[in-house]
């Protein structure tokens, strides 16, 4: 595997020379730029390892200089070692061999965290929380979660068997399974809503996406004969692009402009229209969008937006207006590189960060306002570019209280469901659970139980601040009035968790819906109380609102 790090470098010379059709586009100082810097790279790291007074780690050296280089650019381009390519086509296709189970690595310990409905890791009985011990007969103790996915993946319809340890019991079980196929469905929940409109929510965009929403389409439309649809992308950090295409042909006219890609190399450069008859041209469409719908997403929603065929609702989408493409490495890696942008029906662009411009510590710098332009929909509406898709109909993301990222970093709601439900096999069903003031008792006594600390924003803030007053002269003065506001501002646990109780139950909530009833169970659980849900369904209740807000003012 080292030779093979060492021949990336060393081929990539000869590599360039025979990329002929681009190289020759290049100007003569261009291609001696890049082959006098690349000689230079070459000779100087084969003086290295000559001549180092310590042996070199040629694989780790090698790692660092193309992360490092990499790093340069944009986030999405990426080196994808052959040890990776595993985990990188999973999630493009959704699939993969194995059990159907997240895990991960807590204190050298092996952890079942999330396993998938329907899959065989929950239909052979694994729960979360679970401690896998051993894996055929091989111990995990100290083991990486990669090392222990590795082992837990194989070639469908080939055995393995683990030995687990559950919360609560003396003893160990083994658990003979069959690997499968496992497929991950992307439409993670659908279905009806009071007043007849459709839900359907989409986790990611993987080859198997369309097909999906095609089929959760037609059961909605055909079966349940619902009069509008509620497409919910929040959270959707997008993915196959191609799919997002196939799914806009089932809404938009035949013909319709959808999406262009302009890039360096215009031999790559692409126009996409829809080349299919819309399954539902007409019926009334909403789609809910958040601060973490990024690409494939924001292709959606922004074309709906564009061609006036639907209304967004939520807060402003990510603003990746990138596209990546993958070229073949030796030794069977890949690039996963950034090669074009693209550019939605009205001609704008999404993408909110310019990372050919960094601040001094290395992050690309947000457009501002004044550099964005303005643009117009189908039915002349105004948009503007360079900030992701701005909603219709804003509604800002609940803001979280920093004890709830602590508690979730430190696996607090976590390990505290686990406990609580070695001795609670079963609850009520996602539509009608309520978490009772005696379940959040136990919870507190959990968390007092297990010394959970936290800091603040505002103490941090706090302690930068008096920094710069003992610097500055200041603090001796105002010592008195300082200390006050810092003993206001001291972490008081008891207080925080009465404080933020209402917002501590729902992730508790939440977190005991995805233990008993999955992904699916918690999506049910969480659009009980969805102030974004319920504006989509108020506006396609109201016809008049509905076809106004479509129409410039």
């Amino acid at each position: 595997m080292k030779i093979a790090r060492m021949a990336i470098i060393v081929c990539i010379v000869s590599a360039w020379n025979h990329s002929t059709e681009i190289f020759a586009q290049l100007s003569e100082n261009q291609r001696f730029e890049i082959t006098k810097n690349l000689d230079i790279y070459n000779s100087l790291f084969k003086e290295l390892n000559l001549y180092y007074v310590d042996t070199l780690d040629i694989e780790q050296v090698i790692q660092n200089d193309i992360s490092y280089m990499l790093q340069q650019l944009d986030p999405y381009t990426q080196y994808i070692p052959e040890e990776e390519m595993s985990d990188f086509q999973f999630q493009t296709t959704g699939e993969y061999g194995g059990i159907g189970s997240v895990i991960s690595s807590r204190n050298g310990k092996i952890i079942v965290t999330d396993p998938y409905e329907n899959m065989p890791a929950a239909l052979a009985g694994l729960i979360p929380g679970d401690e896998i011990l051993s894996i055929d007969g091989e111990s995990m103790e100290g083991q990486t979660s990669a090392y222990a996915s590795e082992r837990l993946k194989g070639q469908p319809n080939t055995t393995l068997k683990l030995k687990i340890q559950r919360a609560g019991e003396k003893k160990t079980r083994e658990i003979t399974f069959e690997r499968k196929r496992i497929h991950i469905n992307p439409v993670t929940y659908y279905g009806v809503l009071e007043g007849g409109s459709g839900y359907l929510y989409l986790s990611g965009f993987t080859t198997q996406s369309a097909q999906a929403v095609k089929e959760a389409l037609i059961d909605l439309t055909t079966n349940q004969h619902v009069n509008s649809l509620i497409f919910d992308v929040r959270d959707n950090g997008g993915g196959v692009v191609e799919d997002c295409l196939d799914m806009l042909n089932y809404f938009l006219p035949k013909g319709e402009l959808l999406l262009s890609m302009k890039g360096k190399v215009k031999q790559m450069d692409r126009t996409y229209r829809a080349t299919q008859s819309p399954i539902e041209p007409d019926l009334p469409l909403v789609i809910l969008v958040n601060g973490n719908s990024a690409s494939a997403s924001e292709i959606l929603s922004g074309t709906i937006q564009d061609l006036d065929r639907g209304i967004i609702v939520g807060s402003r989408t990510y603003g990746k207006g990138l596209v990546q493409a993958t070229r073949q490495l030796p030794y069977d890696g890949r690039l996963k590189l950034t090669t074009s942008k693209y550019y939605i029906p009205s001609g704008r662009s999404i993408q909110a960060i310019d990372y050919s411009n960094r601040d001094e510590d290395g992050r690309g710098s947000s457009i501002p306002d004044s550099l964005t332009t303005v643009y117009y929909t189908s039915h002349n509406r105004p948009v503007r570019d360079g900030g992701g898709v701005l909603p219709d109909f804003v509604i800002e993301d609940e803001k979280i209280p920093t004890i709830i990222y602590y508690m979730e970093a430190g696996s607090v709601f976590f390990d505290f469901v686990v406990q609580w439900r070695a001795t609670h096999p079963k609850i009520a069903s996602p539509s009608e659970f309520v978490l009772t003031d005696d379940i959040y008792r136990e919870f507190k006594e959990f968390v007092k139980s297990k010394d959970f600390t936290y800091d603040r924003q505002s103490g941090r803030a706090l302690e930068a601040l008096k920094k710069i007053m003992e610097f500055e002269g200041y603090y001796d003065g105002a010592r008195t009035e300082f200390q006050a506001l810092e003993n206001k501002l001291t972490p008081d646990l008891d207080k925080d968790l009465e404080l933020h109780k209402t917002q501590i139950t729902k992730y508790l909530a939440i977190q005991l819906m995805k233990q008993y009833y999955y992904a699916k169970g918690q999506m049910i659980y969480e659009l009980r109380d969805d102030a974004v849900l319920n504006k989509a369904v108020e506006i396609l209740q109201n016809k008049e609102l509905y076809n106004n807000t479509l129409v410039a003012n």
